[in-house]
């Protein structure tokens, strides 16, 4: 085998652990549940950006992966809706409690005031 050769293979065999090294973290990353993105894979395998798009094996396994997990609801998404839900919920209740609180002052303003008025009219036939 020649220099040329052995050095071929020497790229094919690293070129194929780094394209392994890929798609182990593509698979973690889905059993884990968690979203999948470029710059997350990066950190995990410690591979560059361009490797996750240039490569077609690599970008094939991705978008598949990408695809999949499109279908799939999104925990932390799920997680804030329902924050936000309970959110709201707690909201409404509060302007519900508001509104009644608003009624309760305005017939107590308004019987306020006709005792007042009934006050001023008893003053002037007094005088």
């Amino acid at each position: 085998m020649s220099k040329y050769e052995k050095m071929l293979a020497l790229n094919k065999r690293v070129s194929d652990e780094k394209i392994e090294r890929a798609r182990k973290a593509i698979i973690q990353l889905m059993d884990e549940g968690e979203r999948l993105t470029v710059p997350r894979l990066m950190e995990k395998t410690g591979l560059s950006r361009g490797f996750f798009y240039k490569n077609s094996t690599v970008r094939k396994e991705l978008d598949r992966a990408l695809e999949q997990q499109a279908g799939m609801s999104n925990p932390r998404k799920k997680i804030l809706d329902m924050a936000m839900d309970s959110e709201i919920e707690a909201l409404h209740q509060q302007l519900r409690a508001a509104q009644q609180e608003k009624e309760k002052l305005v017939k107590e303003n308004e019987k306020l005031k006709k005792a007042l008025e009934r006050k001023n009219r008893d003053l002037l036939r007094g005088l």
